[in-house]
């Protein structure tokens, strides 16, 4: 099994660092309850599948674990925790040497992370070395079988590069006036669904290299039931409504057509089929449990003003450097107003029915031939 040991993307994709009103640490609730939704299902599964008696896992050892695209916290050092309690609870219930492991945890991002935000708000009193690991991790950042526990939440769905068919004008993918592929033509959803093929596999081959023999992997990733489709869900409509707010900003001279035409979002959100055939494709992990996890925040009753800037700040947060990077940073501050302005005249994307998308717990086993 080959993989590149290191993989320069064609951008550092990255979260908006800071505590600031507009920053990923400030505006990340969604993630951190399915971080919180996930807590039982990692409990009860690494008590089932986390093979003590391998000598790897020997708890003279020290055991590692790696988050990666761990973002700035804090919802990273819940996740850590929880599987620091869950592997401590396996190793005491051995009867005959109860004995736990020390921990290193590795923390991992692109190298445009603000990991000195990740730094200052790590947990004072806290069970594990910490360490960062910057670099893309759909290419190899560790030696073999170093890792004994990958984790990986709401980071999957990011693509190591935008398709390049998808700009180049003479391109039959070439997505003109359009920012995803949601309602695009169906040639630019397979150049996007070919790329995130590539990304999956370079993942996970390279997971695969650096986990110790029988070693355990969590991953949450957004996706799509099979059947729906992406342009008629609160994301997709949004993404919509955001590319038309940047045809406006043409319309009054802030950006050029060409600069809009050119941008295009690094996502893809595949259905949990297409993951797990992409998996058995890979070949490298077994799959022990796959589950649709509950929807964050669906029962909360806020007002509708507050729902639409909580939206816009979150994407603010996530989006908001590619934004920057793309156009400049001149623009930023009127786009999302005008964003905020134009969810506002048309909240349907807010409706029940166009919440379509869903998250997905996957616990993967390394396969010990490997």
């Amino acid at each position: 099994m080959d993989v590149e040991k290191f993989i320069e993307p064609s951008s550092t994709y990255h979260m908006l660092g800071g505590d600031d009103p507009y920053s990923y640490a400030q505006n990340s609730e969604y993630q951190k309850q399915l971080v919180v939704s996930a807590e039982e299902l990692i409990y009860k599964l690494i008590d089932k599948h986390l093979d003590i008696e391998k000598p790897s896992f020997d708890p003279n050892n020290i055991f590692r674990i790696g988050d990666f695209g761990c973002s700035i916290g804090p919802n990273t050092f819940f996740a850590v925790e929880n599987i620091i309690k869950s592997v401590e609870n396996k190793y005491k219930s051995n009867i005959k040497n109860p004995r736990i492991p020390e921990y290193h945890v590795f923390f991992n991002d692109h190298v445009d992370n603000d990991f000195n935000a990740l730094f200052r708000n790590i947990p004072i009193t806290r069970k594990y070395f910490p360490a960062g690991v910057p670099g893309s991790f759909h290419g190899r950042l560790f030696p073999n079988a170093t890792l004994h526990f990958v984790h990986c939440s709401t980071a999957l769905h990011w693509l190591s590069r935008i398709p390049k068919e998808v700009t180049e004008t003479n391109s039959t993918a070439f997505n003109k006036g359009r920012i995803h592929y949601t309602g695009a033509k169906k040639e630019v959803k397979e150049a996007y669904s070919t790329q995130y093929r590539k990304d999956i596999n370079s993942f996970l081959s390279a997971r695969a290299q650096e986990l110790v023999p029988g070693g355990l992997m969590v991953l949450v990733i957004l996706g799509f039931p099979g059947g729906v489709l992406p342009s008629e869900s609160s994301i997709g409509i949004g993404f919509n409504i955001l590319g038309s707010c940047l045809e406006d900003m043409v319309r009054m001279g802030k950006i050029t057509e060409e600069e809009v035409d050119s941008f295009n979002l690094p996502f893809y959100y595949p259905s949990p089929s297409e993951l797990k055939a992409l998996i058995e494709e890979n070949g490298c992990f077994n799959i022990e449990r796959i589950e649709r996890l509950s929807e964050p925040m669906k029962n909360e009753k806020r007002n509708l003003n507050i729902v639409i800037k909580v939206c816009v700040s979150h994407l603010r947060a996530v989006i908001g450097g590619l934004i920057e990077e793309h156009f400049g940073n001149e623009i930023v501050e009127e786009l999302f107003q005008l964003h905020m302005k134009k969810l506002d005249e048309n909240p349907m994307m807010f409706d029940e029915k166009y919440r379509k998308e869903a998250n997905y717990f996957m616990f993967l086993k390394q396969k010990s031939h490997l």
